[in-house]
């Protein structure tokens, strides 16, 4: 499996990335891709989404420098934004069985087998896909499927600007809040490393191996070094 660990992306240039990608897995051209990287500060409704769960208006969004976006994604509403590492596999399912259920639980099980790494017991909670530590969340799950092949996918909270996930709702659960790596262990914490620690735990989660590579899948006028 590829991985293509990129820079801080805007979120409309990384959806691009992911339909092109994923239509090509579609037709077998590449192989399975688990792209990693961070996004400047928005927030995205899934298909399932209320916009009751955004708790300010757009015209604060903007004032505060954060973009919106309707998605093709499952799940309610999330933010994204610097110090948040999100992963997107591009990822045929159907060698694993083509068992949507089962695919949850192992990229929950991704984040839960990171957040080891620094000593963090994150667990699973019934009927609400993600990651939570005791009552709080810190790690979500978004996906879309077609003709077997995944694209958009998780977030995990090292260190993003806390004020800006009280905005919303995440996720629709109203009685939880949401908490950071940093926030948790009260020190700093590299983005790089846990970067470095999804791609290991994904490649151990589901028995592949993870190869790095940059430029030869990216689109060209995404303007990527």
């Amino acid at each position: 499996m590829e991985v293509l660990d990129l820079p801080l992306l805007e979120y409309e240039q990384a959806l691009k990335l992911q339909f092109t990608l994923r239509d090509r897995r579609i037709a077998d051209e590449i192989s399975d891709i688990l792209i990693v990287l961070e996004h400047p500060p928005v927030i995205t409704l899934g298909r399932s989404g209320n916009m009751s769960n955004l708790r300010v208006s757009k015209t604060v969004l903007n004032s505060e420098g954060i973009a919106f976006f309707h998605s093709s994604r499952g799940g309610d509403i999330t933010y994204h934004g610097p110090g948040q590492i999100i992963g997107y596999p591009i990822l045929d399912i159907k060698p694993y069985g083509f068992d949507l259920r089962r695919h949850l639980w192992r990229i929950e099980e991704v984040l839960i087998d990171t957040l080891k790494a620094w000593s963090i017991e994150g667990s699973r909670r019934d009927r609400c896909t993600g990651v939570w530590v005791g009552e709080e969340k810190i790690g979500s799950i978004g996906l879309h499927i077609k003709r077997g092949v995944t694209m958009h996918g998780f977030s995990l909270n090292v260190n993003p600007t806390m004020e800006h996930l009280s905005l919303i709702y995440p996720c629709g659960i109203r009685d939880n809040p949401m908490t950071s790596m940093e926030q948790l262990l009260e020190t700093k914490i590299s983005n790089g490393e846990v970067r470095s620690q999804i791609v290991t735990s994904f490649g151990n989660i589901f028995h592949v191996n993870m190869t790095r590579s940059k430029s030869s899948l990216v689109l060209p006028d995404l303007n990527i070094v």
